[in-house]
């Protein structure tokens, strides 16, 4: 009797899994993330949508927004309070004056946070105008849950952001050649421009030699957000990022890279890309009333070439009128096509007009008429 429950029990739990896609990864994270880089489709969730103080994880956004916004090759002078950071820092003094180019290895590769201070300053004048950039930027990328007080992720109660949200940051950072050049840089060697002081900073990134394809991005610590690290891998093919917040607490330092590894190997080892949508396969025309022309091409936007599971379903809708009045103006939204993995809408994309149709009007009538009783004497 026992053993009929036993497995009854387990059939239903494998029944549960595949009706709705899940699998339980064992995280030692309060939150995490897997996505495709590529498409942004998240493939494994934990708690994702939580605010969390997220520590040095967010000097992926720091090293972005200077990027877009910073002149790379001017000059950064040193202030006191960019000098006065904590640990970890470069051990920058007021007045010193740095390239910003180079300042962003030292960023990115030490996690320094009197850079973090520098950089800030120099491109956003003060550190509050660059943190008001960074959450301007944060919105455009979709970062809705989202709030940057600080360049350098020191704790503070009103700076947080969530795993999903540092998953479509870091995918939009890594767009960006030369963010990923820097990420993958195992050492730079740069000067203090005044003395001409030699500085070496090394990729404190473990990450980067625990997998094959590993890429980066972000280690992060703080008593608040404990251990972080948003990883990025590149292999077999595909195209990777994690998130882990709060990861463990000293001395489980190494949470974050079991927890990272076993996110990645789950993607790599259980999906592969699909195309499973393809606008320009749909080729239709829909009636035209009142204009010049009785009919007009409609043409449907967007590709979906995605990592799937084996056992995924998807189904596509296309939804739109079937006649429109004239005038038709070129790219008139007359629908959508919706786009459902698992039963669940993943994403919807316009269906638009291919041509311009114009109203008929009198002149158009009198010509027409004037037309056919012409062809009609000449046939005569």
């Amino acid at each position: 009797m026992v053993k009929r429950i036993i497995i009854s029990v387990l059939m239903i739990l494998i029944f549960t899994e595949n009706m709705y896609g899940k699998e339980e990864i064992n995280l030692n994270a309060k939150s995490a993330i897997l996505i495709d880089e590529m498409s942004g489709r998240v493939l494994y969730e934990k708690n994702s949508r939580e605010k969390l103080p997220n520590a040095s994880t967010t000097k992926i956004m720091t090293c972005i927004t200077a990027l877009e916004y910073g002149k790379i090759e001017s000059v950064t002078e040193v202030s006191d309070y960019a000098a006065s950071m904590p640990e970890v820092k470069l051990g920058m003094r007021h007045g010193e004056k740095y390239y910003l180019k180079d300042l962003l290895y030292s960023l990115m590769l030490e996690s320094h946070n009197d850079t973090a201070v520098a950089i800030a300053e120099a491109v956003g004048g003060n550190v509050q105008s660059f943190a008001k950039m960074m959450n301007e930027k944060a919105k455009q990328i979709g970062a809705e849950d989202t709030n940057f007080v600080t360049p350098n992720g020191l704790d503070n109660e009103n700076h947080f952001t969530t795993a999903y949200d540092m998953a479509l940051i870091s995918a939009y950072a890594m767009k960006n050649k030369k963010f990923k050049e820097i990420i993958n840089t195992r050492e730079y060697i740069f000067s203090e421009i005044n003395s001409g002081k030699k500085i070496k900073v090394n990729n404190k990134n473990a990450f980067l030699n625990q997998m094959s394809g590993a890429v980066g991005i972000k280690t992060g610590f703080t008593g608040n957000a404990g251990y972080c690290f948003v990883g990025a891998v590149h292999e077999k093919n595909k195209k990777l990022i994690s998130v882990v917040l709060a990861s463990g607490w000293p001395p489980h330092k190494e949470y974050k890279w079991g927890d990272t590894r076993k996110l990645m190997n789950y993607g790599l080892n259980n999906y592969e890309y699909e195309m499973i949508y393809k606008g320009s396969d749909f080729k239709e025309d829909i009636r035209v009333e009142n204009g010049v022309k009785d009919r007009v091409g409609i043409n449907a936007s967007g590709v979906e070439n995605i990592l799937m599971k084996n056992d995924e379903k998807t189904d596509i809708r296309y939804n739109y009128k079937k006649s429109i009045e004239a005038p038709v103006y070129k790219n008139q939204k007359v629908g959508n096509v919706e786009i459902y993995i698992n039963g669940e809408k993943y994403k919807c994309y316009d269906i638009k007009t291919a041509d311009k149709i114009e109203k008929r009007n009198f002149t158009w009538e009198f010509i027409a008429i004037f037309r056919t009783f012409l062809l009609d004497f000449l046939r005569d």
